[in-house]
């Protein structure tokens, strides 16, 4: 009976212990999202390493094989394909290079995007310069950098386009949803197969992502 009175004493302890440390770190985050914390030699906080938490937030990091989307003619999927410091979701009609950074369409490679991861802090007005000066090779340049309405891209820190008789040329500086800067150095000529590449070509460099 002695030992059942002091459970019973101990359980409104617990709780109360319980509650604090739940008001503490917000009630709703969950458990693995909070990281212990050790005080160093100066007095500053370091974070605890956490192997199973880390290895949580690599797991979500990682990307489907395979993912639908929705276009004009209805949801198509894509494959996940690797390049050399970058993943992004490929549709069948196209060919990838991984080595070379190229995504082309399969029934004419005339038809192709260069995909360049950017350094760090690139210099968009030198970056400007060199485009307007390759585009005036093609034809008229046009210069659409800012937010792009109804794209799937969404915003371009620099976009030129160079439109002439042989069809349109973009140098585009896109930064992607993880934060890293690319180039896309497109080539649509005119032709039968522009209106498909286009669509499918603008839905896989929005998938663009840093690996």
């Amino acid at each position: 009976m002695i030992r059942m009175i002091t459970v019973l004493k101990l359980i409104p302890a617990v709780a109360a212990v319980w509650l604090l440390a739940a008001c503490s770190t917000g009630g709703n985050e969950p458990s693995s999202s909070v990281i212990p914390a050790t005080q160093d030699t100066n007095g500053t906080s370091a974070a605890v390493d956490n192997p199973a938490a880390e290895e949580e937030e690599a797991a979500a990091a990682e990307r489907p094989q395979t993912e639908n989307f929705d276009l004009r003619m209805g949801e198509q999927a894509a494959a996940l394909h690797p390049g050399k410091d970058f993943s992004l979701y490929v549709f069948e009609g196209f060919d990838f290079n991984a080595s070379t950074g190229r995504l082309n369409l399969t029934a004419n490679a005339d038809y192709y995007v260069d995909i360049k991861r950017l350094p760090q802090g690139e210099d968009l007005k030198q970056l400007r310069e060199s485009a307007e000066k390759e585009l005036k090779t093609f034809g008229k340049v046009s210069d659409y950098s800012g937010e792009l309405v109804e794209h799937p891209l969404g915003h371009a820190e620099l976009y030129l386009q160079a439109s002439g008789a042989e069809g349109v040329r973009d140098y585009i500086v896109w930064k992607s949803k993880t934060g890293e800067q690319y180039l896309f150095r497109l080539s649509n000529p005119k032709g039968e197969e522009s209106s498909a590449f286009s669509e499918k070509l603008w839905v896989s460099l929005s998938t663009v992502q840093g690996e």
